[in-house]
């Protein structure tokens, strides 16, 4: 690398009515790549572009930007440093950690959801790939849009909906719009199938993985008497270690589903990275069929073919847990259990990270129950030792 790269000045950008956004990298190539993508987009712009760490602590209130994408391995100050450095300086910056697809970056991106980073996104190994490279930007300026247009109202991990993307959940808000909050919108509730539910499924995607870690560490007496299924939006290595974590929070055993092992109560299975997850009847018993298959509403694994495959094993004694996330994945499996005479439960908008996904299961009208993340394992025990009111 040459020193011209290194030592360039760095562009700061002087708009505000567009999301603004720092990239950190300390790849020339990669920084290239991110900003011509934000660039070509209209709600969002380049604040700056930075090679360290030590460069985006160094000068955050300066640039004051929205997003910061974050690569994990640079040199003075690595990503992980820098993390509650800047997050000191700017309480409600959103941090999206990009890193190379290794376990090692992998166990690094969760400890920094835990230490605050909003969100991750791996990076191809090679951005020649034309697919690989079209994923890699269709996920960061998805992350960067709702997160960021969260941020900048103020409303990140609060009650006001994200900024929502064409094809997703609605029509796309003007960038930096000033508007009138509009009156809550009232959400139809459904009764609770009359059915006993003899499995949960449980879907997540962006603030997934923290949610995830509170809600097994309370459902101890569901995991001991049924089945537990869940497909969260993650790519291969991830789903691995994000098993072994949940695996030590719930005490129970947790691991990324087999093709063809039998489903059984006392088990969490976890939807493997890259595959698809579904449940088949084989004779008596549950199967798992994982699915290579092309992805659904974006991802691989999705939701949505966990849920409509477990009608065919369950029918209706089926309980789906819609958890935070970015889409709307979940919602059409979501209307076929219930059509089905099972349950749909999903996250309030107040402690989701994005309301993408729970808030179209809610706004569909399929829901029995919309709850905070701190009331949902509560109302599950209950439900599953008989209480459907």
């Amino acid at each position: 690398m040459s020193v011209a790269l290194t030592s360039a000045p760095t562009r700061i950008s002087s708009r505000t009515d567009k999301v603004r956004v720092m990239v950190v990298d300390d790849s020339v190539v990669i920084r290239g790549l991110i900003a011509r993508w934000i660039s070509a987009e209209p709600d969002m712009e380049v604040a700056a572009s930075l090679r360290t760490g030590l460069d985006a602590v160094n000068q955050l209130e300066r640039i004051n930007p929205d997003v910061a994408v974050l690569d994990i391995e640079m040199p003075e100050l690595d990503g992980i440093s820098a993390l509650p450095q800047l997050l000191a300086k700017k309480r409600n910056l959103v941090v999206i950690m990009a890193s190379t697809l290794t376990r090692r970056n992998a166990e690094i991106s969760l400890k920094a959801l835990s230490l605050g980073a909003s969100d991750y996104i791996p990076k191809p190994e090679s951005t020649r790939e034309a697919s690989a490279a079209e994923t890699f930007r269709h996920d960061l300026i998805q992350k960067i849009r709702h997160l960021g247009a969260k941020a900048r109202r103020g409303t990140f991990h609060s009650t006001a909906s994200p900024q929502l993307a064409p094809g997703h959940d609605g029509p796309r808000a003007t960038p930096g719009a000033t508007t009138v909050p509009a009156a809550p919108m009232q959400i139809v509730r459904r009764p609770f199938g009359l059915l006993s539910p003899k499995v949960l499924l449980v879907g997540s995607s962006t603030g997934g993985p923290q949610a995830l870690m509170s809600l097994v560490a309370e459902i101890g007496p569901v995991i001991d008497r049924f089945p537990v299924l869940i497909t969260q939006h993650m790519p291969p290595t991830f789903t691995t270690i994000l098993a072994e974590h949940l695996a030590r929070t719930s005490r129970r055993p947790v691991r990324e589903a087999i093709d063809g092992e039998t489903v059984r109560a006392g088990q969490i299975y976890l939807a493997p990275g890259g595959r698809h997850m579904r449940v088949a009847r084989h004779r008596a018993d549950a199967v798992i069929a994982l699915d290579d298959g092309p992805p659904v509403n974006f991802c691989k694994p999705a939701v949505d073919p966990l849920f409509t495959s477990a009608i065919d094993v369950w029918q209706g004694s089926i309980l789906s847990l819609i958890l935070t996330g970015m889409g709307s994945d979940g919602m059409r499996g979501g209307k076929e259990i219930v059509a089905a005479g099972g349950s749909v439960i999903a996250q309030d908008e107040a402690t989701s990270v994005v309301w993408g996904m729970p808030g179209a299961a809610a706004n569909a009208g399929i829901c029995a129950a919309v709850l905070p993340l701190s009331q949902i394992a509560p109302k599950l025990v209950r439900v599953f030792s008989g209480d459907r009111s």
